[in-house]
């Protein structure tokens, strides 16, 4: 038996120049927040006042220390899953113990993750390009948002091994840069240094009457901060906490600076963005420039971790089965053809359909809000699965459920204004996801097994039997059955009834996708010496399923440890220590309209059968060379009330 043992100690070590690729890795999203927060938070009550913009920057302030610091640095961070963050890798460490009560939670939390995704381009890069019009008035924004957007897209098939070692000090120059105009125009009006006070945003909260729209816009600050739990695994705990403080007072200070300067200059802000306006004139171009830079990071992290939360829920049986490539070595890297043009559709709808980043803030924030709560719901259990008093849970999930719930209300009110959209999204992936998952659910606890030792001496007798044609020298079926003493009845059907397949080995291979992201080992179970064997390999939510590789390897293993002579069966190619051949058989279940079952399961299974040209086959997924593969289609007849039964009369 072979063993894989994740080893994350890389990750989780402190250097400098792990902190710098966390500035780059992690922190995109929320670092270009103050393009559009303010603006959002003015765009609410345009005749503001000074105690208006103090009371929203504490309120910023606040959130960023409660939602970013506290739950997800402080605590989500803590919550790994082997190394690997993000909903999907928490929910795959609950699973085990508290599956039935959560998937629909995750699901629901990761389809919000990709509608944030959808979203997250489109105004970061529209936000930045329309700085140029402090510049140059009237200039086309969205052609040229539009092509930096799909310039973004296109460049994700070649991976971004060879740019990244210059994301790191790029961010660092975004995060000074913000940190150091913000300071420099608190001088303006010291006095907004008082928004510290968490009182200022309290006051504001009591008194205004609107609130709700208020927080909507306070949201967007941390709207990042789902994103820098799922990059746990890319940079660890320590390098993203240890940053952190740098990038949130970079970020604090540049919304104190432009509060500053929305407070002195209330009477002339009119439509301008406060992010440029703290700009000195001849620093507007450099800045425009800065920001689009920044902003094509973020875009590619938020990508990039659009394709691990589809590649995790692939394994989850959350989804169907997509064509995954891995354009460089780095780990972590992943590429999804077929989810990277359907976000550049969703990108390039939203740039069209809502035309500035003014109108797209209606539709940002309100999906965000759904994964953080169900975030917080899991993360509640997983503190239960450490034995942490059930009081201390109770006030976890209160505290932050209560804080995310009133966002998520106020959220709600931008819901005709823009956020349908983004729940629309949403919406659509979350019900693929629960389709497919319960299908999936279905499909197996209607499945037939049978004793795979007792029917040892009929698969012998085939093997022995010169008559029947020999079907291959290796046969090798992918099963289900986790016992290994069982296996379906239909593999059986295959090999006895539908046509006798005589061969020298017999493989049948289970595979189990296993909560370490990165794990990668086999177990070996020979049923019959250098006939019958049942391997099982456990493979991570990360792992590419090549079982052809895979399956080469540990023949390799056997052969070497002399449990295994893989020579041809046949005399002529035996002598010449010609290997024999392998050949896979790939049984298809297909829904049977003549099943005689409830209403929402025949929804379910119909559902899910139409839902299957979104994926590929099942070869192509696991790796196999088609012309080693046989597939074969077998009914899947569900029975979940007794049918009639015909009977013969005189």
């Amino acid at each position: 038996m072979s063993h894989y043992k994740s080893d994350n100690s890389s990750l989780r070590k402190l250097t400098l120049s792990g902190l710098l690729v966390t500035l780059g890795i992690v922190f995109g999203d929320i670092g270009t927040s103050p393009l559009y927060v303010m603006r959002a938070i003015v765009s609410v009550n345009p005749h503001f006042n000074a105690e208006y913009i103090t009371g929203a920057v504490s309120c910023v302030i606040w959130t960023l220390t409660l939602q970013t610091t506290v739950k997800y640095v402080l605590l989500a961070l803590r919550a790994d899953n082997n190394g690997e963050g993000g909903i999907l890798a928490l929910f795959s460490l609950l699973k085990n113990k508290y599956g039935k009560k959560l998937w629909i939670a995750a699901a629901i939390g990761a389809a919000a993750l990709i509608a944030d995704g959808v979203i997250t381009p489109a105004i970061t890069v529209t936000s930045a390009i329309e700085g140029l019009n402090a510049v140059v008035p009237n200039v086309p924004t969205i052609p040229i948002a539009i092509l930096i957007i799909i310039f973004i897209f296109i460049v994700q098939q070649m991976g971004t091994g060879k740019i990244g070692k210059f994301i790191g000090p790029f961010m660092l120059l975004w995060f000074l840069m913000l940190g150091i105009l913000g300071l420099c125009n608190t001088f303006i009006c010291p006095a907004i240094f008082k928004a510290f006070n968490p009182w200022w945003a309290i006051k504001l909260l009591w008194n205004y009457p609107g609130w709700f729209l208020i927080l909507g816009a306070v949201f967007l600050c941390t709207t990042g901060a789902e994103a820098l739990y799922s990059d746990l695994g890319h940079c660890g705990r320590k390098n993203i906490s240890v940053s952190w403080i740098f990038v949130k007072i970079m970020l604090i200070l540049n919304y104190l600076g432009q509060g500053a300067w929305l407070i002195s200059n209330a009477t002339i802000v009119g439509d301008k963005n406060p992010f440029y306006a703290i700009m000195p004139h001849w620093f507007t171009i450099p800045g425009v420039l800065m920001s689009t830079g920044a902003a094509i990071i973020a875009s590619q992290a938020l990508l990039s971790g659009s394709f691990t939360i589809f590649s995790e829920a692939i394994n989850l049986r959350m989804w169907p089965k997509l064509k995954i490539k891995y354009p460089t070595i780095e780990k972590g890297q992943l590429y999804i053809p077929a989810v990277n043009w359907s976000l550049l559709a969703g990108c390039l709808l939203t740039v069209v359909l809502f035309r500035d980043s003014g109108h797209m803030e209606a539709a940002y924030g309100l999906a965000i809000t759904i994964t953080m709560l169900m975030t917080t719901i899991l993360l509640t259990f997983y503190l239960l699965s450490l034995h942490v008093n059930k009081i201390l849970c109770l006030v976890f999930i209160i505290f932050f459920a209560s804080i995310e719930g009133i966002f998520f209300i106020a959220n709600l009110f931008k819901f005709t204004h823009g956020g349908w959209f983004s729940i629309i999204i949403a919406g659509i992936v979350a019900a693929i996801m629960i389709i497919w998952h319960k299908a999936i659910e279905l499909r197996r606890s209607y499945v037939d097994y049978r004793n795979l030792r007792s029917n040892v001496d009929c698969l012998m007798d085939i093997r022995n039997d010169k008559e029947i044609p020999k079907y291959a020298s290796n046969l090798v079926y992918l099963i289900e059955s986790e016992d290994p003493d069982k296996i379906e009845s239909k593999v059986l059907y295959s090999i006895i009834n539908k046509q006798p397949k005589r061969a020298d080995h017999y493989w049948f291979v289970h595979i189990k996708h296993v909560d370490s992201p990165e794990a990668l080992y086999y177990t070996t179970d020979i049923i019959e010496p250098e006939a019958i064997y049942r391997l099982t390999m456990y493979i991570g939510f990360r792992v590419d399923p090549k079982v052809n590789v895979y399956l080469r390897q540990i023949v390799e293993d056997l052969v070497n440890e002399g449990l295994l002579d893989l020579r041809s069966g046949y005399p002529s190619l035996k002598k010449r220590n010609i290997d024999g051949d392998f050949r896979f058989i790939m049984i298809r279940r297909i829904f049977s309209p003549s099943s005689n079952c409830r209403g929402f399961a025949r929804f379910i299974m119909r559902t899910h059968q139409r839902l299957r040209w979104l994926g590929i086959s099942d070869q192509e997924a696991f790796g196999l060379d088609t012309s080693m593969v046989t597939a074969e289609t077998v009914p899947l007849i569900i029975n979940s009330t007794p049918g009639r039964r015909i009977i013969q009369t005189s």
